[in-house]
């Protein structure tokens, strides 16, 4: 699967610190555990890139999130 392609897989992410001093992305979907474990400065070039892909989907016109659940959108 390339990373413009659409899926029905849904998955959820969790990010936070280990007791190692490591930056944990667990990702946990249909069957699926992943840990992934990145130094803090790792952590903070993948931020950026996520920051960077952000700002380039806004200049595409990306469409606004919809709201979870019950949430009322924000306005």
């Amino acid at each position: 699967m390339g990373i413009n392609k659409e899926s029905q897989i849904a998955a959820n992410l969790q990010i936070g610190p280990t007791t190692l001093g490591m930056v944990r992305l667990y990702v946990e979907g249909e069957g699926v555990e992943l840990p992934l474990d990145f130094d803090p400065d790792e952590a903070d070039e993948i931020a950026e890139e996520l920051r960077n892909a952000a700002q380039a989907a806004r200049a595409m016109g990306a469409p606004k999130a919809k709201p979870k659940g019950g949430e009322k959108p924000r306005r």
